[in-house]
């Protein structure tokens, strides 16, 4: 009998602990200063989804993720419908996708590319190499019959024919990486396995620059703003910038919740100024002044799922991603917050 009460107080000072270290989040909640602009929309799949696109500015979409699915919307994300494929693999992992006009691309593993030119109406897969080195990883669309392709080993191909012939962009890959970002001129960030250094690559370059993590903090993921700078997110809910215009030169980290220690997985882009972050157990920050101050979607801290994802097409057409079927949708603020 002792030893019960002895365990269930241990239990609730546990509890008052756990209570307590959430009470003292500094940081103040979005709903203060405005209405919280994400909004949960209802899939007709649990699997855990990967990537979206729109064909442009229209209200025509696709989402891609596990057991081959592959998702399609004509009212910009509101509702979505499952796109049956006639393949005969239905246990792809599809990681990627990416339009430029009608011409659509797909990438998965175990070594999947699928090319639409008619917005999706119609899909075929296209070969790749045994050779290939690891599995396509990544793909973006760059014009009519263009695309980059990188495999989740750092190999980056590019095609200016529809997929018929692929060149070569660096001599070397870099290993196993954990996760691999494109900026808009071309340029890449590829971090490690372990997450115990990153490399880049430029276009020019013959080979991948390898660089040593400036942090005692393993790196979690690493992209490109809207702002001209690199941001990199590590272990511990910690985040630093390099200087604007200067990928070499970091700042000094932060820590947006530093009474926490959450796992921040993805940082979204809506405008030069204004970033999201993504991170486990529902976590859900913004800053709306180029990162020197953050709030948190405390509205959203009840969807029992972690946030992976944080994905801006347009200042307007934002999503968040997280596991098992979750996608939250921005809707934009009646109100300035």
């Amino acid at each position: 009998m002792n030893s019960l009460v002895k365990k269930l107080k241990q239990i609730v000072i546990f509890l008052a602990i756990a209570t307590f270290s959430m009470s003292c989040s500094q940081v103040p909640s979005l709903s203060e200063s405005g209405e919280n602009p994400w909004h949960p929309v209802d899939l007709p799949t649990g699997v855990t989804l990967l990537d979206i696109d729109f064909i442009g500015d229209s209200s025509h979409g696709w989402a891609v993720g596990g057991d081959s699915t592959l998702l399609e919307t004509n009212d910009g994300g509101d509702t979505w419908q499952l796109k049956k494929l006639e393949i005969e693999d239905q246990k792809l992992n599809f990681t990627s996708v990416s339009f430029a006009g009608e011409q659509g691309w797909v990438t998965g593993d175990p070594s999947v590319l699928l090319h639409t030119t008619d917005g999706g109406e119609s899909w075929f897969r296209i070969p790749l190499s045994e050779n290939l080195p690891g599995s396509p990883y990544q793909i973006v669309a760059l014009g009519s019959d263009s695309a980059e392709m990188t495999t989740d080993l750092g190999a980056i191909y590019k095609t200016d024919n529809g997929g018929r012939n692929w060149r070569a962009l660096v001599e070397d890959t870099v290993g196993v990486v954990r996760n691999i970002s494109r900026s808009s001129d071309g340029r890449y960030v590829a971090v490690s396995a372990r997450g115990n250094f990153y490399s880049t690559w430029k276009p020019g370059q013959s080979a991948w620059e390898a660089h040593e993590r400036n942090t005692s903090r393993r790196i979690q993921n690493m992209g490109f703003g809207e702002d001209g700078r690199m941001w990199m997110l590590a272990r511990g809910g910690q985040v630093q910038f390099t200087k604007p215009g200067d990928f070499e030169t970091w700042e000094q980290p932060q820590y947006p919740e530093p009474s926490t220690s959450w796992g921040l997985l993805d940082v979204g882009y809506r405008t030069p100024k204004e970033m999201w972050v993504a991170g486990g157990s529902a976590n859900l920050l913004a800053s709306f002044d180029d990162g020197k101050t953050w709030k948190k979607v405390r509205k959203v801290e009840d969807i029992p799922a972690n946030f992976y994802r944080a994905i801006f097409l347009s200042p307007d057409r934002g999503f968040v991603l997280g596991n098992e079927g979750v996608m939250l949708k921005y809707e934009p603020p009646s109100e300035p917050v």
